[in-house]
């Protein structure tokens, strides 16, 4: 089987972050790569935070990943 025949599957995460957007998202492929072999891509499907006096208080970042399935 060559590289380009691969075949993928798609999970949904959201990762979080007091810092930034970009930290929200380093933070949840890290997490996930933890327990998901073979992560090959991400996709952003939506950014939102949560408020606190007015100010963010963390970020976090809605995510399709993909993985090659052996």
């Amino acid at each position: 089987m060559s590289s380009s025949d691969n075949t993928y599957r798609i999970i949904e995460i959201v990762g979080s972050s007091t810092n930034s957007i970009e930290d929200a998202i380093k933070t949840g492929l890290a997490r996930t790569s933890e327990t998901v072999k073979h992560l090959r891509w991400f996709e952003v499907t939506e950014t939102r935070g949560h408020i606190e006096d007015g100010k963010i208080a963390h970020y976090q970042v809605g995510m399709k990943v993909g993985f090659t399935v052996e």
